[in-house]
């Protein structure tokens, strides 16, 4: 019976598969276009797969091995199910495979089974509750009925009288199995992460995160520019179908592992938002319907099953409800911890800027301080609206070199928006100080600097940054530099990554920047400061997200601290991991209230490692800890730690440094033959 039944069973599934890859492929094509080479795309799969993808799982060593045992042994027992059950191919040594390969499977989902029972908060219930049965009803079906193939069992076992009997609860188990497997991974099952996932990195939205460039890894991180001159584009997203196909496809590939969840600043803030909520969120936009059935963590304070949309309705209603609250999407921090620790590479943060677009530009729906911080923008060329020409008069006695005047410089300093702030100040003069203390020939664009852009996109306002980093590059184009050095992380990043996009024949905007860490660093290696003993407390550091998940620079400011003679005392969270101080994203200008304030979490991560002192490479940080009621660590910025540090050398001293000490008669003696 089982020889009959087993290949209807196995080519039924396939076939019903094959009709919910059309209709899932039909889902993802309501999206916009967008170039995706399909040949080279499926022949990358493989090595995305088992390198990049890994990569990231591999961080949980546990889950990685369960990753690698089930889906593995899935692959394998499947193919070979179809050859030697579908196909009748009666091959002692491939039944011997396909039994090791159940086996795997099997193991791994034990693991899966213990994972779940019961299951972190994090992790989405419902239909994934059920997902290690069907993992272990394929592969103990598969096994069983491979017996007899692989000469274990007799020939014609299932025909025998209580053979009969084992047949038909075999028939049972495989029909189940296969069901989940094959029918589930095309029709929205817990296994529909599998065939969309494999998809998803061939087609990703942002190939260039699987490329390798010597010395590391080459990250992807800015944001994809709009194109303001095509009058028929619409300014970023309305509905789901404003995505690009490969952006829905990227949704669809979701695990619901809640790993974003999990490191998300403003879901442990108590604010409105939940990345796997989103992303599942935005499925159901694609597909239709409510988000009723999903079986996850909501929003905090929002309740599941107030939501739903289509395609092609808006995704943030101006009155009512539809798939998502407007506050939901100005709560991002843009820290991109969400789309470091995706197991399936997926790109919240662009989805999120790119819905924002849509209020700011289409709609001018901005909350709180976030209209006046962009109306000073286009008015003032900076977000606190100061009068742009009184960017230097905090650095007056400081004669610092302007740009205009030399024309050209080793090091261009950008000096950002920092230098209205008067905190900030303190770090720019610091820094100052440590260029002149390694006699840096650097130069300021003084007056003729602009705000860098960073707030006005991540904002939305697409057209602003754009206008403010255009006439900085026009700014740039007229000068000599071998680098821009800058304090700020958001700065460095925009310039570093963003620029480039707007680039034009007559005005080339790529250059080589360095965050001030990294330079100081530089120098430090180069012999060209020396330090004082360190004679403080106890010190930790805080990873500003633009520095480190964004550009991966993570050594830079620790190397310095060392050399400084500091022993880093680091929290539980640093590194990748770092959580946000909650500056970034224009989070402090939307200011959409939570339980708690981000900073403050920070800071408690702080009293954690009793640190007296917190190292910090950035002002959005600066500000944000220091706005933390006090007893708390002090915070200080990297370049006002090696300030204090400096040894100043004198010319003289310089030059009897410089001076070759004479050798001595015994050195002069060993030398000799």
């Amino acid at each position: 019976m089982l020889d009959t039944l087993l290949p209807i069973l196995l080519f039924s599934a396939l076939l019903l598969a094959a009709i919910g890859a059309v209709r899932r492929v039909r889902l993802w094509r309501q999206g916009r276009p967008s170039p995706a080479p399909i040949i080279r795309g499926l022949m990358q799969v493989p090595r995305r797969y088992l390198v990049d993808l890994h990569h990231v799982v591999e961080r949980d060593k546990l889950i990685s091995h369960t990753h690698v045992a089930t889906a593995g042994g899935f692959v394998l027992a499947a193919l070979l199910a179809i050859v030697v059950h579908g196909f009748g191919l009666d091959s002692t040594i491939l039944a011997w495979v396909l039994l090791a390969a159940t086996v795997s499977m099997f193991l791994g989902s034990l693991v899966v089974a213990k994972r779940r029972s019961p299951p972190p908060s994090r992790l989405s219930k419902g239909p994934w509750m059920r997902l290690p049965k069907s993992l272990m009803a394929f592969s103990i079906g598969m096994f069983v009925v491979t017996l007899p193939t692989a000469g274990i069992l007799p020939e014609g076992f299932f025909q025998s009288g209580a053979g009969w009997l084992a047949a038909l609860v075999l028939a049972g188990v495989i029909t189940w199995g296969l069901g989940e497997m094959f029918f589930g991974m095309t029709w929205g099952g817990p296994m529909k992460h599998a065939f969309a996932g494999a998809l998803h990195l061939a087609f990703h939205r942002r190939p260039e995160r699987f490329s390798k460039r010597a010395g590391g890894e080459h990250r992807s991180t800015g944001l994809k520019p709009l194109a303001l001159d095509d009058e028929s584009a619409k300014l970023g997203v309305e509905v789901p179908a404003d995505f690009t196909w490969n952006q829905l496809l990227g949704f669809d590939a979701c695990v619901q592992c809640g790993r974003c969840e999990a490191v998300c600043p403003a879901f442990a803030a108590g604010q409105p938002l939940n990345p796997k909520k989103l992303i599942q969120d935005m499925v159901v936009g694609m597909a239709g319907g409510t988000d009723a059935h999903y079986a996850g963590s909501p929003y905090p304070g929002k309740p599941v099953g107030e939501h739903g949309g289509s395609p092609h309705d808006p995704i943030v209603a101006r009155t009512g409800s539809a798939l998502v609250d407007a506050e939901t999407l100005w709560s991002c921090t843009t820290c991109r911890a969400c789309v470091e620790e995706c197991p399936m590479m997926i790109e919240h943060v662009d989805a999120i800027v790119d819905m924002r677009r849509f209020l700011t530009l289409e709609h001018g729906n901005t909350p709180n301080k976030g209209a006046e911080v962009l109306d000073n923008l286009i008015a003032t060329d900076n977000p606190g609206g100061f009068e742009p020409d009184s960017r230097l008069h905090w650095a007056a006695d400081l004669n610092l070199p302007l740009m205009a005047d030399k024309r050209e410089a080793e090091v261009l300093l950008w000096l950002g928006d920092g230098v209205f702030d008067m905190r900030n100040q303190r770090t720019l003069r610091a820094f100052i100080s440590v260029l002149r203390a390694a006699e840096i020939d650097f130069a300021v664009l003084g007056n003729e600097e602009r705000d860098s852009g960073d707030v006005a996109r991540r904002l939305g306002d697409e057209a602003t940054f754009q206008s403010l980093a255009r006439r900085n590059i026009k700014t740039l184009s007229q000068y000599r530099f071998a680098r821009i050095v800058t304090c700020d992380p958001h700065s460095f990043h925009v310039l570093k990554n963003e620029y480039a996009d707007l680039s034009t024949a007559d005005m080339p905007s790529r250059y080589e920047v360095f965050h001030h860490s990294t330079y100081i660093n530089q120098l430090v290696t180069d012999g060209k400061l020396t330090f004082k003993a360190w004679k403080g407390g106890n010190v930790t550091y805080h990873d500003p997200c633009y520095l480190g998940r964004y550009n991966g620079e993570y050594e830079a400011p620790r190397a310095v601290l060392k050399a400084l003679g500091i022993e880093v005392k680091e929290m539980a969270r640093s590194g990748y991991r770092s959580r946000c101080c909650g500056g970034g994203g224009g989070a402090p200008i939307t200011d959409i209230p939570g339980k708690q304030r981000i900073p403050d979490m920070r800071m408690e991560d702080v009293r954690e490692t009793g640190a007296d002192l917190v190292a910090v490479g950035c002002p959005q940080c600066t500000a944000m800890l220091e706005g933390v009621v006090e007893p708390r660590a002090d915070i200080k910025d990297i370049a006002e730690l090696v300030a204090d540090a400096l040894i100043i050398t004198t010319p003289d001293e310089k030059a009897t440094q410089s001076k070759p000490a004479p050798a001595s008669p015994r050195a002069t003696l060993e030398v000799m033959p």
